[in-house]
């Protein structure tokens, strides 16, 4: 374990014997939350604590964590890890986007793909979602996140069963249900496919639409579908003269992030078409690089391969860190987003 990893642990427990003197024996972890005081806790990490602290050691962490103690709860969706952080009591986060960087650096910090925020509604919404990025920049809006998002509501509000509620993002509304099984259901709303408003420079191939444009990257002609999910997508089933299965996305990925048709950047999605009911893909985010899941990536392959009249309008979609259920309704024009989400562990982290 590095010093850091075992300060951190230390800070850990200490924080979790100072905040729940009636723990069980083996020190299962129960951190307290503004939100839910009192709130009952699934205990997620255990650890033996058997060495007593000093008096004067106690006091030290004590008021380390009164004072600039950040509280948190590390949640995951397909393995797109975000670092859920309660700040129902501030308009503002409650950290920079360089120390949310810091907090992501998976060496030296917590590790996650984005710090996210749980906000006070505006416009009439429930709640306000603010994220940003591992490197420091916010994006509009996070498929998976605001899955974590949900079942973080959950949490802090103590729900059970089926809820659902209204979520105001910097892409718009957002309409997240918990579902009986503990998935979480989200309506996505509807794709914006105007190249202008994706944003896009490549010029409309269909009804105003940029579906198999051309794009040259790294001299190669890729033919490319762009969508909006609230965020930009660039989407594309294989290159001329090269299979998806043999990149290196920590190579290609960055130069069709940066391109010059993208003027907002892009996520870019590599597609491979199993069945038109089954696709599998690898994403490159925007601001994070290569992750293990993409929930707006996975809407806009599902638009991008009916657009392309490679797929049918539901779909599972595989990603490195599991499947997830999409469906793009022709009733309401809507897509729908289906997949889990779930806690891996409580912490506080001095900032």
């Amino acid at each position: 374990m590095s010093p850091a990893a075992t300060a951190a642990a230390t800070s850990f427990a200490a924080a979790a014997a100072t905040a729940a003197p009636t723990a069980p024996s083996r020190g299962c972890v129960r951190l307290p939350f503004r939100g839910g005081p009192g709130a009952p806790r699934r205990a997620v990490a255990s650890m033996a604590v058997s060495t007593p602290r000093s008096a004067a050691a106690a006091s030290f962490l004590e008021r380390r964590e009164s004072e600039r103690a950040l509280h948190f709860v590390k949640y995951q969706g397909l393995g797109n890890d975000f670092i859920m952080v309660d700040n129902r009591d501030s308009s503002e986060p409650k950290v920079t986007p360089e120390e949310a960087a810091k907090l992501c650096d998976r060496n030296f910090g917590i590790g996650a793909d984005g710090v996210i925020f749980v906000m006070p509604g505006t416009n009439g919404a429930d709640y306000t979602m603010r994220i940003f990025n591992s490197d420091g920049s916010e994006p509009e809006m996070c498929g998976n996140g605001v899955r974590c998002f949900a079942r973080f509501i959950a949490e802090l509000e103590n729900l059970q069963g089926t809820h659902s509620f209204t979520i105001h993002t910097g892409a718009g509304l957002f309409i997240p249900e918990i579902q009986s099984d503990g998935q979480v259901k989200v309506d996505m709303g509807e794709p914006i496919l105007s190249g202008p408003d994706i944003p896009t420079k490549l010029l409309a191939t269909k009804n105003k639409a940029v579906v198999q444009a051309e794009l040259e990257v790294e001299g190669l002609t890729w033919h490319v579908t762009c969508v909006s999910m609230g965020n930009p997508h660039c989407v594309t089933f294989g290159a001329k003269d090269l299979k998806v299965d043999d990149l290196k996305l920590s190579e290609i990925g960055p130069k069709f992030e940066h391109h010059q048709m993208f003027p907002a950047r892009t996520n870019t999605e590599f597609v491979q078409v199993l069945s038109r009911s089954h696709l599998k893909m690898r994403v490159w985010e925007r601001g994070a690089g290569a992750t293990l899941a993409c929930g707006t990536g996975a809407c806009a392959v599902v638009v991008a391969a009916v657009l392309e009249g490679g797929a049918e309008r539901k779909c599972v979609v595989d990603l490195p860190g599991g499947p997830l259920e999409i469906e793009w309704r022709e009733d309401d024009n809507h897509v729908y987003m289906t997949g889990p989400a779930e806690a891996v562990f409580y912490g506080s982290v001095v900032h």
